[in-house]
């Protein structure tokens, strides 16, 4: 009896390529460099408020794109993944340097850890309470929703910038490698707001700056300090504009839980089992990103030194 024959290894042809894209994020990138590039030309001389609105919604897009893109999403290449969303319209933040500190902050059991979290906002009691009063009023103006957007971008900028420059002055050549990738990223934007562009460069660094304090707002409670892991991330059930331009990411708790799900895949998760995220989450909950204005613009959710820290 003659042996079976072994089945012949084949590359994957384009359909099965085709069937594996994430063609709503794909479309999603296409509207993103769409809108930035026609708010930089053609909308700018019609209208620069209008044209300076539609950048800041797109940079503010593409770095949830960005998000997308460092968890595996629209194929299954990093490489090309990463391509997708290699022009740095954001400027200050690294790709390399956003997906290795955000891979680190997915570990939910250091969530809001004033050290181990590379995001959190939370300080450390001790370290709170040795600095200057002026620096304490800084830092708890910037723990109200309106300071957050108003000065928030600069301090988690300059702060972001000055650990890294620390961490590649002692020898971490991960992080000088995030750096030296950014280089091409950002002499592309660069050369073309020389080239091309038709918008100021004054009215592109409002939109950048615009741009980084709305995903503020998205960042702003995500995670808050509770004893149990799972119960530290939020669900806001926005519908509108916000959730749009971050993707789904305010059900946030779906996202911490499935992080490799795209992000048009969530709502239906949420919808489809809510009571099993609330009771996860032990009901970290918002109607909306009006309803945290309505409470938070003016005042503080939580304190800036971590309430579940001791003062030592």
């Amino acid at each position: 009896m003659a042996p079976p024959k072994l089945a012949k290894h084949r590359r994957p042809r384009w359909r099965d390529w085709h069937r594996q894209v994430e063609w709503p994020t794909l479309v999603m990138l296409g509207l993103c460099y769409g809108g930035w590039v026609w708010g930089m030309t053609g909308l700018t001389e019609i209208s620069l408020l209008l044209a300076m609105v539609c950048v800041t919604l797109s940079t503010a897009l593409h770095s949830s794109l960005s998000h997308e893109a460092l968890h595996g999403h629209p194929t299954s290449s990093p490489v090309f993944n990463a391509l997708l969303v290699f022009p740095a319209l954001s400027v200050t933040v690294p790709y390399l340097r956003f997906k290795d500190t955000h891979m680190a902050h997915h570990r939910d059991s250091i969530l809001t850890d004033p050290y181990d979290d590379p995001e959190s906002n939370y300080w450390d009691p001790a370290v709170w309470g040795q600095l200057a009063p002026w620096q304490q009023r800084v830092l708890q103006a910037n723990n109200t929703l309106a300071g957050r957007l108003l000065i928030g971008p600069a301090l988690g900028s300059i702060a972001f910038i000055l650990q890294d420059m620390r961490a590649i002055a002692t020898g971490d050549r991960r992080v000088l490698l995030g750096w030296l990738l950014h280089i091409p990223a950002l002499a592309l934007v660069l050369w073309w707001m020389s080239a091309v562009a038709l918008m100021p460069l004054w009215a592109w660094s409002i939109c950048v700056y615009a741009a980084l304090a709305i995903l503020k707002i998205r960042t702003f409670l995500e995670h808050r300090a509770h004893d149990i892991a799972s119960g530290r991330t939020v669900i806001i059930e926005d519908k509108g504009i916000l959730s749009w331009l971050f993707l789904n990411n305010n059900l946030h708790v779906v996202h911490h839980m499935h992080a490799t799900m795209p992000w048009y895949r969530l709502p239906q998760m949420y919808y489809a089992n809510k009571d099993r995220y609330l009771s996860r989450n032990k009901g970290y909950l918002y109607s909306s990103y009006s309803d945290i204005f309505r409470r938070y613009l003016l005042r503080p959710k939580d304190p800036v030194p971590h309430p579940l820290w001791p003062f030592r």
